[in-house]
């Protein structure tokens, strides 16, 4: 049985909330999530204009089984209390922040969304040197509010650092690591930062490799050409699945109940590999009924 945090994530597309046509496309998009954008993807003459139209979308549906959030602008920002309060106010499934430090702006987030209804989640960037120094600490914050992923914003982090964001991302690899542990330690699902490399699918594939070698659940996205890819990488495989049900049906033998480690096509496996094999049994069927 998954989690709530095992929900099939593979894809985030972010899209301007402000761009009606992109919304309506988005609605026919096999993402996993929708991600309508107030803050980098708006100009500021047009925050009002995106927030009412982010609202409306919400409010008219049509995204089936696709997530929605939306990403607000910082709360310290001049449309930062605007946007909660709409939000907060609506159906969405998520609010999605940025430039979390700590775990301070975490209380400072739920308490903007005390009056939002009890199923909206606490979505974070992932995005400053700040948060990557108090990750753990952030992470303890899903305890007991809404807090229930994050969303690594590499961009940002290498204009904070003054890195370079290659594509081997060398410079951000220990953040990476560094980050779906703590994630993995609060509950919390966690997605990869976004690929700028929308023309080249190859360099954009390789990256999505990478993230899932990294354990990601999925990763954002800025164009509709990512989606299949990145959907491709972060499903179980057929050759994963077929150790899944090896491994599951060998446990379920007479012989094997209440052994901890037993031998499955010639491998030692633990209870800890029945665990992992029925989460991707669980997800798969997730994915299937998208």
């Amino acid at each position: 049985m998954t989690k709530a945090s095992d929900r099939p994530r593979r894809s985030a597309l972010y899209l301007p909330a402000s761009n009606a046509k992109a919304i309506a496309k988005a609605r026919t998009l096999p993402c996993d999530v929708v991600i309508l954008d107030l803050e980098d993807a708006v100009a500021p003459e047009m925050k009002d204009e995106a927030r009412a139209a982010a609202i409306a979308a919400v409010a008219e549906g049509g995204f089936g089984g696709r997530e929605v959030a939306i990403r607000a602008n910082g709360i310290d920002t001049p449309w930062g209390a605007e946007d909660l309060a709409a939000i907060a106010a609506s159906g969405v499934d998520a609010v999605l922040v940025p430039k979390v430090n700590d775990a301070a702006d975490i209380a400072r987030y739920d308490a903007a969304l005390a009056s939002a209804h009890p199923g909206m989640q606490l979505w974070t960037m992932i995005e400053t040197c700040a948060s990557v120094a108090n990750l753990p600490a952030i992470a303890n914050c899903a305890a007991g509010g809404r807090l229930s992923l994050w969303i690594m914003g590499t961009n940002d982090l290498a204009k904070e650092m003054r890195a370079q964001l290659t594509p081997c991302r060398t410079p951000f690899l220990p953040f990476l690591a560094m980050a779906v542990a703590a994630a993995r330690t609060g509950g919390i699902a966690i997605l990869d930062g976004v690929c700028n490399e929308f023309r080249d699918i190859e360099a954009f594939s390789a990256e999505a490799r990478q993230g899932l070698m990294f354990g990601f659940d999925g990763k954002s996205l800025i164009h509709p050409a990512q989606i299949e890819p990145c959907n491709a990488v972060f499903s179980p495989s057929e050759t994963d699945l077929a150790w899944a049900h090896s491994v599951i049906a060998a446990f379920a033998l007479p012989e094997n109940q209440g052994r901890g480690a037993i031998r499955v096509d010639g491998k030692m496996t633990e209870l800890l590999h029945l665990e992992q094999a029925q989460r991707l049994v669980a997800v798969a069927g997730q994915i299937a009924g998208l």
